[in-house]
């Protein structure tokens, strides 16, 4: 069963990448950042929808029917990317040497540096946000769903924010984006007292998801032709930020700063992610083949 889960894993960064670039190519250019929110919104309405309707399916039913829906939901994927995915007779082709290329440009590495450790904040937070809604502020279990339901309206919410802005100032978006995470999870460990102050906070977590769109736009500005690869390893550098994330949370949780530690080692990573960003800007203005800032 691990193997199998292992195995299913493997497209997941290749197949939201390319989405993306194909969604991409179907707007103007202008228009890019709202095309790849488009796409993203479908996975976050995907996990919005589909973990708590999986778990009453098992429930209901038996567990290995819900493996039994994901599979034939994917088949029903294929046939609609056959028969609804527009044909493009002048699509680039491009080889595997000249992907890899992409790896030799440092705006590439920067660019998911940002990701990988600028989002790496808010995964420190939602990695526990169960625990410590029930640890730190009292809640009953019931009502970890419903914070999972706010935080992903939270993460609609930031993802069409992320795109609108992209298209009109991508420098401003993605400074903008960690910036702001760093002051919502600077602020989040003081609102732990009470379900009220809580609850917003859980909400304005899900709208750092407007990075998102935003560093998958710079990608495709400075991958050159090596699209495909770096769209998709967009996604390797979002699932590092939740590595990460997780274990600077846990490493909090278990130091004296206790449940509210996530929060700050949070706010700290987004920092570092703005850093980041700023590394990047002076870059780009020092290679003047590199498409700046």
């Amino acid at each position: 069963l691990q193997v199998l889960r292992f195995l299913t894993g493997l497209p997941h960064g290749a197949y939201f990448g390319i989405a993306c670039l194909v969604a991409a190519d179907m707007v103007r250019k202008n228009q890019r950042g709202m095309a790849v929110t488009m796409v993203m919104m479908g996975l976050t309405v995907a996990i919005l929808v589909g973990n708590p309707l999986a778990t009453w399916l098992g429930q209901l039913i038996d567990w290995r029917t819900v493996y039994h829906t994901v599979g034939a939901l994917g088949l029903l994927a294929l046939v609609m990317i056959l028969f609804v995915v527009p044909k493009h007779p002048n699509e680039k082709r491009t080889s595997a040497r000249g992907e890899m290329k992409a790896l030799q440009n440092p705006q590439v590495w920067l660019t998911l540096a940002i990701g990988a450790i600028g989002f790496g904040g808010m995964f420190a937070v939602l990695s526990y946000i169960a625990p410590t809604l029930i640890n730190a502020t009292g809640l009953a279990p019931h009502w970890i769903p419903v914070a999972l339901l706010i935080y992903g309206i939270g993460s609609l919410a930031g993802s069409l924010v992320g795109g609108w802005a992209a298209d009109r100032n991508l420098k401003l978006t993605i400074g903008g984006s960690l910036l702001w995470s760093a002051i919502v999870l600077a602020i989040f460990p003081l609102t732990l007292q009470s379900l009220w102050t809580v609850m917003p906070m859980v909400l304005l977590l899900g709208s750092a998801a407007a990075l998102v769109p935003a560093l998958q736009v710079r990608l495709m500005d400075v991958a050159g032709e090596a699209q495909t690869l770096a769209a998709s390893l967009n996604h390797s550098a979002f699932n590092a930020a939740n590595a990460l994330g997780a274990w600077l949370g846990g490493l909090a949780i278990i130091s004296p700063l206790s449940w509210q530690g996530t929060g700050w080692v949070g706010c700290a990573l987004s920092i570092v992610g703005l850093l980041l960003f700023w590394i990047t800007k002076k870059h780009s203005r020092k290679v003047p083949d590199i498409m700046s800032l």
